[in-house]
């Protein structure tokens, strides 16, 4: 399911036995389900067979010397390091998969907008964050050749028309603009035909004002009535060039108690959506899988207590997205990393085939 990013080289050198495994997985799972440190009595009772509380707490002491265990300062206990965090999740995670409806639920909330990858896009951050009570983002990252497939104009009466931009890479802007003339038959087939010759198949970044001054010859007095059209796909253009980036659920990240005040800072770094998705651009996610992040793992020195997934998608001729979420190390990995999977996943289907295909 996970595909492992920078883990320590000296991780084979943690291998635990079995014992230790098992009395390491108690603690991971009673420390994300209650936040409180666990003692050698508790887990004497936790345990599936019969052993002495001393013999727990020698167990312990080895987990600490393996990095596994800290102790807090206020309490008797160990909680769990961020190196057992990864051990767990690759060694000891049994994952607790979705059942048949909720999957149905994902896949057909997917569906509403699958043919639209900004709003599919959009629409996967939203359940993300709803299923993982964690901060969820996509980055579409800018694709320079993108190019215009197609441009409509509908007239919206009142002296108006509806300008709808769709490109190669799917992306589709739509927006109102005033015409001083009547949006007629003879209006719309010169409309088009300067479409043929100026605009399609032009990179959208290469849609600007000094192209619409080339029209000129083709349009000769006309221009004037054509312009606002003209400009107003200009616009839709220059916002379909850029990398969209969008982040939700960030509140969610208050909830994540043992962040302390450090969630602040975080939530700062996330609210520069530009810097946060630059440095998400250089996790070495890919798309075979999940890749997944945990403490000093990420890039970034502010997420040292956190686990990010991500997974990157390509789709429509070089199009290329990340979508992720963020939370404390304390995250229920086994419950979240296969929500997140089934969910990334569908998506990335969507995206790859271009919607929902029906048989």
């Amino acid at each position: 399911m996970l595909i492992q990013q920078n883990q320590n080289p000296k991780a084979v050198e943690r291998m635990i036995g079995e014992r230790q495994g098992t009395i390491l997985s108690l603690i991971i799972d009673s420390y994300i389900k209650n936040g409180e440190p666990i003692g050698s009595k508790t887990l004497a009772g936790l345990l599936p067979y019969k052993i002495s509380s001393a013999t727990i707490r020698n167990e312990m002491a080895r987990l600490a010397e393996l990095g596994f265990l800290k102790q807090m300062h206020t309490s008797g206990g160990r909680i769990p390091s961020n190196a057992s965090y990864r051990y767990y999740v690759d060694n000891l995670m049994i994952p607790k998969p979705l059942t048949a409806f909720e999957k149905q639920a994902a896949a057909e909330r997917l569906s509403v907008n699958a043919s639209d990858p900004e709003r599919l896009l959009k629409d996967a951050v939203s359940l993300l964050q709803q299923e993982t009570h964690c901060t969820a983002f996509y980055d579409a990252i800018e694709d320079s050749l993108d190019c215009i497939q197609g441009v409509d104009i509908i007239p919206a009466g009142n002296g108006k028309a509806m300008i709808v931009m769709l490109s190669v890479g799917g992306k589709i802007k739509s927006s109102v603009c005033k015409i001083d003339c009547p949006v007629d038959d003879d209006f719309k087939a010169l409309f088009y035909y300067t479409m043929r010759e100026y605009f399609i198949g032009v990179p959208l970044s290469e849609i600007n004002p000094a192209l619409l001054q080339k029209t000129v010859t083709l349009l000769g007095t006309r221009l004037f009535d054509m312009l606002p059209a003209l400009t107003s796909l200009c616009a839709l253009c220059a916002e379909a060039a850029q990398g969209a980036v969008y982040f939700g659920g960030e509140t969610n990240l208050l909830n994540h108690e043992e962040l302390g005040n450090e969630v602040y800072r975080i939530l700062s770094f996330l609210a520069d959506r530009e810097n946060a998705a630059a440095t998400f651009e250089k996790y070495p996610a890919n798309e075979n899988g999940l890749s997944l992040f945990i403490g000093r793992e990420n890039l970034h020195p502010l997420l040292k207590n956190t686990a990010t997934v991500l997974t990157r998608v390509g789709y429509n001729n070089g199009q290329s997205a990340l979508i992720g979420i963020i939370g404390s190390t304390r995250i229920d990995y086994a419950s979240i990393l296969p929500r997140a999977e089934y969910i990334m996943n569908t998506v990335k289907n969507y995206l790859q085939r271009g919607g929902v295909e029906f048989e």
